[in-house]
């Protein structure tokens, strides 16, 4: 899996949203965050754009991206938020120049099925904080791994706690995964993925547990936690339940649906809605160590 060029202090990087319109403020907050890496930033021309719920219409916004797609100034793009609506706009994109000279591609949520494009190409792009994150309290950390791993094409090891409920082992595979709703979203498009010998990790917000026991179940059906290599659970965030309880967890789900399985597994992993939010390199090697205390993700070639 090709990794994009390491950025040097004054290249050029762009923030673009790709999806759902965001407000001024967050922008200048990431700029000005940015700058202090000693980067140039340069903002998509739809960046002020509004289309209903949307930075622009799917024209603008896909018009917008190919423009910093096919710019060989432009070393990294930073999608400047989520929402809904880059699956309208990625197959009108044209990667050819992209491929040519890859840069790093940043974003997590809806962004998932834009790292899922680039994986099935070959390129790796970084799950991580956007700059509608910025901003947000305990946000520090996860922006300076974002910052390490731009300059430096790494990711320094992350260790989190363990719960009751991880099952222990030690795994090594590519890393794959993302916003659940989004990859189950990309199933059986052209951005399908494989999950033979890798390492999946999940995170969502805001869906009913319902849809999560589903979503979950589609997963198994179609045979994507069959021959995983390990897998690791971030955070889900805000569930909802009906008035008539759904009666389980998210950690409930997992366990029930992977327990003919023997493959690592741990939870409280931190990634996803909230911070922290650690920036990961999908497509890369990575070695997970799971133990009921304590869990290590390691990226293990580089």
């Amino acid at each position: 899996m090709k990794l994009p060029s390491n950025l040097v202090p004054g290249d050029r990087i762009a923030i673009i949203p790709p999806a759902k319109a965001i407000e001024p403020h967050f922008i200048q907050d990431a700029v000005k965050l940015l700058e202090s890496w000693e980067l140039n930033v340069v903002l998509s021309d739809n960046i002020n754009s509004k289309f209903h719920q949307f930075a622009g219409s799917d024209l603008d916004r896909s018009r917008a991206f190919q423009k910093i797609l096919d710019s060989s100034e432009i070393k990294c793009i930073l999608c400047a938020r989520g929402g809904y609506g880059t699956t309208r706009i990625i197959e009108d994109l044209n990667f050819e120049k992209f491929l040519e000279s890859p840069k790093w591609i940043v974003g997590y949520s809806d962004i998932t099925a834009l790292l899922l494009h680039l994986n099935r190409m070959g390129i790796s792009g970084i799950h991580g904080p956007m700059p509608i994150n910025f901003h947000e309290s305990g946000a520090e950390e996860s922006l300076n791994r974002l910052r390490h791993l731009l300059f430096n094409g790494y990711l320094t090891p992350i260790h989190f706690l363990g719960t009751p409920n991880n099952r222990q082992g030690f795994a090594s595979g590519r890393l794959i995964g993302g916003n659940l709703s989004m990859l189950v979203n990309c199933m059986g498009t052209s951005d399908d993925f494989s999950t033979d010998g890798r390492i999946l990790f999940l995170e969502d917000i805001d869906e009913y547990l319902y849809r999560i026991d589903r979503m979950l179940v589609q997963l198994k059906r179609s045979g994507k936690l069959q021959n995983l290599s390990g897998l690791i659970i971030g955070q889900f965030t805000n569930l909802q339940d009906n008035d008539e309880p759904f009666g389980s967890g998210v950690e409930e789900m997992i366990l029930r649906l992977t327990s003919g399985y023997d493959f690592p597994l741990c939870f409280n992993a931190p990634v996803g809605h909230e911070m922290p939010n650690f920036p990961l390199p999908v497509g890369q090697n990575f070695d997970l160590d799971v133990g009921k205390q304590s869990v290590v993700l390691k990226q293990s070639k580089y």
